[in-house]
């Protein structure tokens, strides 16, 4: 089986399979290609998508179904200065046929101040595109209004557009983003005009396999897919991607400084890095899994779809990718091509200058690292969690701006009631309850089932719906009207959303985290096979991961104008930087493991992190360049997860990586190792050049 396994994994470099192999990866993408464009189809864009699961909003969302063959979503008009009526009116019929079937259009509903209309469009959420019918809306009401009349289109349909229109250009964005930035690195790294392609290519072909398999998975499986995690995704499979790829790319143009022939350098180039690549990839697949467990839909969507691409990008960069640039050959490379019995690199590199700065004085440097990002992880402390709907966006919307008018004229909740089911016979009594609780500006009676069974009724809250005090008010609806005998009554609404969502997030946190951990540990003691080293590398990480988060709070506050910070940002924020940034401990600690049974501890660190210095600092300035695309998006909460695994990696990159982990396994020495094969077969002070062991030992600690 062993020998199976190692004539699969180097048929990308072989004679002949390397042509076999870019066949099928040819034949694979024109078969399947086709259904690549149908991951849109799967997309759960419905509000239970969004929710955890069991969630009270969310079985009411699902009882409201009962109501009516269609799920009506409401778009709200608000009409603001004198001479409005006129206006309000003939857009009121020229709506008419935007209306879910059964259903009618308000009235325009005068304020009671007299300045301002509002109309309530409910529009049908099933087989129509609701996004479009906004546009058309908004291109009626902005139609012909008469001087000093403003008219904005917002309520949740209007929101949801705005959400959107966000994703509409997020993966071509990416794409071309991301290109041009792996483009220039190459283009730094190796000065070669035509290198940079063969990255991209294997790339595309990962992004085609990964939207094949994640729209298959999604209708044959039931993997759980919305528009955020479809706009991830392909973030993780370039950045993933291209980092496994700067990675193989530099191992084979070292061994092509030692062999001649391509094939065999290519082999062992797969034979040394694929092991690296492979724990790497399984930590981030495993950590993403984790999001499995979470109790928020969304979140688990996120990590599923996010291992499926993962694993799709690993098979690219280990399969098609090392077959493209063996079938090329070594003028790939050109003008500086790699020429067998020439020196690897120079012996005086920037990487080694810092090496032995850090080897000069570890102890120190390790604590100098630890104290600047404590400093950064200070500023964490003071985070405001949570934001309001009005603060989502960098740019105000029309479905903001309609908000804000509402809550100027209008109890601020009048736009998007809460909505209460409860058994039909018990509807006077529940009204009565709800009716009586804090923050209720009234009660209105809504439909009931055709079985006569159930009925609905919609609350008004004075305040915003995602404010603090409409939280309060659906926690006293919830207690006013469980209370009520016999009437099994549930609140949903969006506000209830908010803040199921908001609790589900929380419990998240304390189930997530832990698993995310174990499973990264884990991972490293299977690669490293020590204790010590795994132990710390994970450390290394989450203190990593409270500095990025630190820092990023500092520039939400201080240079972005951010209200706050999204609660699922430290989440998801934390699983992605703790898989994505021990992504680069183990490049590095793998080639120091092979370097230390070669030529002993402090020399094997040295020589590991010259050797992987400039190819892990292109890979981390790819991963964080591609994530910091999101800081462009007019989405706060994408925004913001973009500038946190930025600023993540960056500081794995060029401080944890760099300084913090050489470093320490310089000042523990061979200890560094235990309990493991290569902490016995390394003798002596952690000074040592060489371990005292035979060839042949040391081979075999090194495996």
């Amino acid at each position: 089986m062993n020998a199976l396994l190692r004539r699969a994994a180097g048929a990308p470099g072989g004679r002949r399979t390397k042509y076999l192999v870019l066949v099928a990866w040819l034949v694979l993408a024109v078969a399947l290609g086709p259904l690549a464009g149908k991951l849109g189809e799967v997309e759960d864009t419905s509000a239970n998508a969004f929710l955890p699961s069991g969630a009270e909003s969310a079985l009411v969302n699902t009882e409201l179904e009962r109501f009516r063959t269609d799920a009506v979503m409401p778009a709200v008009v608000v009409y603001t200065g004198g001479g409005a009526q006129p206006k309000a009116a003939a857009d009121r019929t020229a709506f008419a046929e935007f209306a879910a079937e059964g259903e009618q259009i308000s009235p325009p509903f005068p304020s009671e101040d007299g300045k301002a209309l509002m109309t309530v469009v409910p529009l049908s959420t099933e087989g129509d595109d609701i996004t479009g019918t906004i546009d058309e809306l908004r291109g009626i009401a902005a139609a012909g209004a008469p001087p000093g009349v403003d008219v904005a289109v917002g309520g949740p349909a209007g929101s949801l557009t705005d959400q959107v229109a966000v994703f509409d250009t997020l993966d071509s964005t990416l794409m071309i983003a991301t290109g041009l930035v792996v483009a220039v690195l190459l283009l730094i790294t190796y000065r070669s005009p035509v290198l940079w392609l063969f990255p991209l290519l294997a790339v595309g072909f990962a992004a085609v396999l990964t939207q094949v398999g994640t729209y298959l998975l999604a209708r044959y499986a039931d993997l759980p897919v919305n528009p955020q995690s479809s706009g991830i995704l392909m973030v993780l499979v370039f950045g993933v991607g291209t980092d496994y790829a700067l990675l193989l790319i530099a191992r084979y143009r070292e061994e092509l400084h030692r062999h001649e022939d391509r094939h065999e350098a290519m082999q062992l180039a797969l034979r040394r890095s694929g092991p690296a690549v492979l724990a790497s990839a399984g930590t981030i697949a495993a950590g993403l899994v984790c999001l499995s467990l979470a109790d928020l839909d969304s979140s688990r969507s996120i990590g599923l779809v996010g291992a499926v691409g993962v694993l799709c990008g690993l098979l690219a960069m280990l399969t098609v990718l090392p077959a493209l640039l063996v079938i090329a050959g070594r003028w790939v490379f050109w003008p500086f091509v790699p020429a067998y019995g020439t020196p690897a690199r120079k012996a005086d590199t920037v990487w080694s200058r810092i090496g032995a700065a850090v080897a000069r004085r570890p102890r120190w440097s390790w604590m100098m690292s630890l104290a600047v990002t404590g400093v950064l992880a200070l500023s964490a402390a003071g985070i405001t969690m949570g934001l309001q709907q009005s603060e989502m966006f960098q740019e105000k919307p029309e479905s903001v701006v309609a908000q804000e008018r509402i809550s100027a004229h209008y109890p601020s909740g009048a736009s998007d009631p809460a909505q209460i089911v409860t058994r039909a016979a018990t509807v006077s009594e529940v009204k009565a309850a709800a009716s009586e609780v804090d923050g209720v500006a009234r009660v209105e009676d809504g439909e009931r089932t055709a079985d006569g069974e159930l009925a609905t009724l919609s609350v008004v809250l004075k305040d915003v719906p995602d404010s603090r005090a409409a939280k309060d008010a659906i926690d006293g609806l919830r207690t006013a009207v469980h209370r009520v005998d016999g009437a099994d009554a549930l609140v949903g609404g969006t506000t209830a959303q908010t803040l199921d969502t908001q609790r589900a997030t929380d419990r998240d946190l304390t189930t997530v985290i832990p698993a995310v951990l174990a499973v990264v540990l884990l991972v490293l003691i299977w690669l490293l096979r020590a204790l010590v080293a795994p132990l710390l590398l994970l450390a290394t990480v989450v203190v990593s991961f409270f500095a990025a988060l630190g820092a990023s709070n500092l520039l939400f506050e201080h240079v972005f104008g951010f209200a706050g910070m999204d609660r699922s940002i430290p989440l998801l924020g934390f699983v992605f930087l703790v898989a994505l940034g021990i992504d680069y401990n183990i490049f590095l600690m793998h080639r120091v493991r092979e370097e230390a049974a070669r030529l002993g501890h402090a020399r094997g660190v040295l020589e590991g992190l010259t050797s992987t210095g400039g190819v892990i600092t292109s890979a981390g300035v790819v991963l964080a360049a591609t994530f910091a695309v999101f800081a462009g998006l007019p989405l706060v909460t994408m925004a913001q997860m973009g500038v946190l695994v930025g600023i993540g990696v960056l500081l794995d990159t060029f401080l944890v990586r760099t300084v913090l982990v050489p470093a320490l396994a310089l000042d523990l020495g061979r200890w560094f190792w235990w309990p493991g094969r290569l902490f016995s077969a390394l003798s002596g002070p952690a000074s040592a050049d060489t371990p005292r062991t035979s060839p042949d030992r040391r081979c075999s600690a090194a495996r």
